[in-house]
């Protein structure tokens, strides 16, 4: 059970996984732990043995996350600060490679409204900037389900777009977004397809190709069961040369010349790496790659079924209003809750102090989102997320906690 003592000193149930996973596998810490004393040296940076050493832990984790990802060759890995670090990465190296190869046509790119501000702002900077002929569209989604209908998005598609972002699993309802019908529809016409995989690395199985996507960001930290400080951008073979650097440095002795070099991974990596925090990460996936895709589904699957038995009564009764997807399916565990009655930041302080849950309160960074569902006015929702150490014992008690503050008890 992941609990933990908040500061009143009762024992805590973890339920914002959706931020960041708690606590790490045991081979996380120790891996972790190893490179910050045992790895000495920088990688591409020396030919002792210090260097090569943490040479083997960067290519075992990209071959572990290319494992995990069906990115194909580890080459296409390229390890980054954080998800919206590859997300930043991928959607201006995208629209400077554009503008590079036809700098007087305008550029276009379409998102969903349940987009993070990792993708939102960027874009909005983007086209603020003085004399950046950009626009984007972000495209409705269901006020219910928050799922987006991909003729939403081939409709939207111009001749001018130059991109286009979809969340796999969004980060408010935790819907899984219909990917390999959106892929489908952009590579008919051309335009390379961004998924945020924030929410959905580690809990789903991704095959780079089956989904159809072109380039892939992820956080270590969440379903991927790492460290905070690391992301992963993934891209499929050739979709390199569509995607401009954006920051440029070291890269080792063997690249001559003041140019960035431009074959991969190299190519959208610059500086020394968080090797401590890449070494947590292969040492995760790892860890999830010996669960197996179909072990982790049904934990999953659990999960998410135990909370919704748990939160039904309130939901009939109309003392809950759970935006998304009312079935255990076609969703990984994250849920956003409206509580009848109590803004969003209230009624988590409550699940903390009267029920020992902690769960995020707020707009999650998708603004828009909460546009879409009628709560950004009331300050946002509660989401509650679960992940790879959670039980359902655990999920089932923290839909008790919100069905009894919404004046439904539940039995468990």
């Amino acid at each position: 059970m992941s609990t933990r003592a908040p500061a009143s000193g009762r024992a805590a149930i973890y339920a914002d996984h959706a931020s960041t996973s708690s606590p790490k596998p045991p081979e996380v810490v120790e891996a972790v732990v190893h490179a910050l004393t045992m790895a000495g040296g920088s990688p591409g940076r020396g030919a002792h043995a210090g260097a090569a050493h943490v040479e083997t832990i960067l290519r075992t984790a990209r071959e572990r996350v290319a494992g995990l990802l069906g990115a194909g060759s580890p080459d296409q890995v390229a390890f980054t600060l954080n998800a919206t670090d590859a997300l930043n990465l991928a959607i201006r190296g995208t629209v400077v490679a554009r503008r590079r190869a036809a700098p007087d046509r305008p550029v276009h790119v379409v998102t969903t409204a349940t987009a993070h501000n990792a993708v939102l702002r960027p874009l909005a900077a983007l086209a603020n900037r003085p004399g950046q002929a950009l626009t984007w569209t972000a495209v409705d989604v269901d006020p219910a389900s928050g799922l987006v209908a991909p003729e939403t998005i081939a409709s939207a598609v111009g001749p001018d777009t130059a991109l286009v972002v979809v969340e796999h699993a969004t980060n408010t309802t935790g819907v899984l977004q219909p990917v390999e019908a959106i892929a489908s529809s952009c590579r008919g016409r051309g335009v390379p397809l961004l998924v945020d995989a924030a929410q959905s690395a580690g809990h789903v199985p991704i095959d780079l190709d089956a989904l159809g996507a072109d380039l892939l960001a992820a956080p270590g930290h969440k379903g991927l069961w790492g460290p905070l400080g690391v992301g992963v951008l993934c891209l499929r073979p050739g979709v390199e040369d569509r995607v401009d650097t954006v920051r440029e440095g070291g890269t080792g002795t063997t690249w001559p010349g003041d140019t960035h070099p431009r074959h991969m991974p190299a190519k959208l990596e610059s500086g020394s790496p968080n090797v401590p925090g890449i070494a947590g990460l292969a040492a995760a996936a790892r860890v999830l790659l010996d669960r197996g895709g179909d072990a982790i589904r049904a934990h999953d699957r659990a999960l998410c079924g135990a909370f919704l038995d748990a939160i039904a009564p309130a939901a009939a009764s109309g003392g809950l209003r759970l935006l998304g997807p009312p079935e255990p399916t076609g969703r990984v565990p994250v849920f956003l809750l409206a509580v009848r009655g109590l803004p969003a930041a209230e009624a988590g302080a409550i699940l903390e102090s009267e029920f020992g849950v902690q769960v995020r309160a707020g707009l999650h960074c998708a603004p828009l989102a909460h546009r879409a569902f009628g709560t950004l006015e009331s300050g946002g929702a509660v989401r509650v997320s679960f992940g790879h150490a959670s039980t359902a014992d655990e999920a089932a008690a923290a839909g008790a906690a919100l069905a009894a503050l919404a004046g439904t008890p539940t039995a468990v």
